[in-house]
């Protein structure tokens, strides 16, 4: 840049930021969006970008990550029940009232030609022979289909626009009738405007209008419809919400996968727990034994869990280091509960007990060579193999750790997604270290009971 301010290239300078001081992240680009359309009879959407807007409405049917469908028999019942829904769901806790938006189903003008079949009757004329007439001049007929080479095309015919484009032209349009006689349509019909649908949805054999809305940083789907739920049953508990006769609504979007998702897990993680525990009962033909390594899953669950609070902690690791804040360069967030979460936690117990079975292996075999009588010959045991169990053990957890920070790191595309997965089992492992000194303080607390035992009976 020179000294009168004017821009000008060289290959050794700096980037001109053209945007805005103000303007530093997406956000700020849609909250300067979201005020400039803030206008009547301009509508608003969630902030979704164009190709996730497809797969939003490939998931849900609708524009937006969740809205309400409203079902019905009478257009016009649902347009206003949807608009009544739209403005109690403003005040729901967790909904971006800027996005909340209902359909404007009907509006749309309709040039209405109706037929009055006591004026067509005194001509001789059927309401067959005055549509097709107006098949024919306004809408147009098929005559014939040209062809050219592979492709067809359908060959029209109708009255020149300027004979068909406003009311009284098509009123002047004449009819032949019997006797060769030539009656205008306007003296056959009754031609005026009316309001109606702009576009007709259907689902289920019931006529549906949306109610779209998005949700809040910082809440979760599933948390937002229901604290809408509940508004809107309370509304309607205290007579507040009317819902007409023939209108039915529920809630309809992504959440419905987290739904069905949870459902799933509910079945599949308690299976897992059982596959864990018989697979460490085969390994060491002991219950005792098995409930102990076991214990690691436990420890690296509740680990991953404190993880995710530290993440949701505004101020858990807001320090710089050369430079650089570890929030932003671990992307430290509010992480929702969700299915990448939940298979972080599968795959966190599959290597939870891994230290424990490398603790406890060597216990087992330790105790079967040197077969320890006293208390004091116990402990010693104990403590020679887990110390010589340290190392290894420490290295199969580092490993781990290590292979998860580029995850934690990551940016680019299916890092929204890897990142929940990847928190839970870097927490786990973090803790399940505690293992390596559970185990042997469990295997000693039974070997010593067992000693004593012996010395009792003895």
């Amino acid at each position: 840049m020179r000294r009168d301010g004017e821009l000008i290239p060289d290959p050794n300078g700096q980037y001109f930021r053209q945007w805005r001081d103000h303007i530093r992240s997406p956000d700020d680009i849609w909250n300067e969006i979201i005020a400039a359309v803030n206008l009547p009879g301009v509508t608003s959407a969630p902030k979704l970008q164009p190709i996730e807007t497809r797969l939003v409405m490939l998931q849900t049917g609708m524009r937006a990550p969740m809205g309400i469908k409203v079902r019905g028999t009478d257009l016009r019942q649902i347009e206003a029940f949807g608009l009544e829904l739209e403005r109690e769901l403003r005040e729901v806790e967790g909904v971006k009232d800027a996005a909340v938006y209902a359909d404007r189903i009907v509006g749309k003008p309709y040039l209405l030609l109706d037929i009055k079949r006591d004026a067509i009757a005194r001509y001789g004329l059927s309401v067959t022979d005055v549509q097709r007439q107006i098949q024919a001049t306004v809408g147009g007929m098929m005559m014939t289909t040209t062809v050219e080479g592979r492709e067809r095309y359908a060959v029209r015919l109708r009255y020149p626009r300027e004979l068909r484009d406003n009311p009284e032209s098509i009123a002047r349009i004449l009819v032949p009738a019997g006797n060769g006689r030539q009656i205008p349509l306007g003296d056959l019909i009754d031609i005026r405007y009316e309001q109606g649908p702009q576009m007709i949805k259907s689902e289920d054999g019931f006529l549906v209008g949306y109610v779209l809305f998005d949700k809040l940083e910082g809440y979760s789907e599933v948390e937002v419809v229901e604290n809408a739920t509940a508004y809107l049953n309370g509304l309607t508990e205290a007579g507040r919400l009317d819902i007409p006769a023939g209108i039915s609504y529920r809630f309809a979007g992504n959440y419905e996968q987290q739904l069905r998702a949870d459902a799933r897990l509910k079945l599949v993680l308690p299976i897992a727990l059982a596959l864990i525990f018989l697979i460490l009962y085969f390994q060491f033909r002991s219950v005792l034994v098995a409930l102990m390594v076991f214990s690691g899953v436990f420890v690296a669950f509740s680990g991953g869990f404190l993880l995710l609070g530290g993440y949701a902690n505004p101020d858990f690791l807001d320090v710089s280091f050369f430079g650089t804040n570890l929030r932003d360069l671990f992307q430290m967030r509010t992480i929702n509960l969700s299915v990448a979460v939940w298979v972080g936690f599968l795959a966190l117990f599959g290597i939870a007990t891994d230290d424990g079975v490398l603790v406890a292996t060597f216990l087992r075999d330790s105790f079967e060579r040197n077969e320890p009588t006293t208390v004091k010959e116990v402990r010693d045991a104990v403590v020679e193999g887990g110390l010589r169990r340290v190392r290894p053990a420490m290295m199969t957890t580092a490993t781990t750790i290590l292979a998860l920070l580029p995850v934690l790191t990551a940016t680019g595309r299916g890092a929204d997604i890897m990142l929940p997965m990847a928190i839970p089992s870097f927490g786990g492992m973090l803790f399940q270290v505690v293992t390596m000194f559970t185990v042997p303080v469990l295997w000693s607390m039974r070997a010593e009971w067992r000693v004593k035992r012996k010395l009792k009976r003895s």
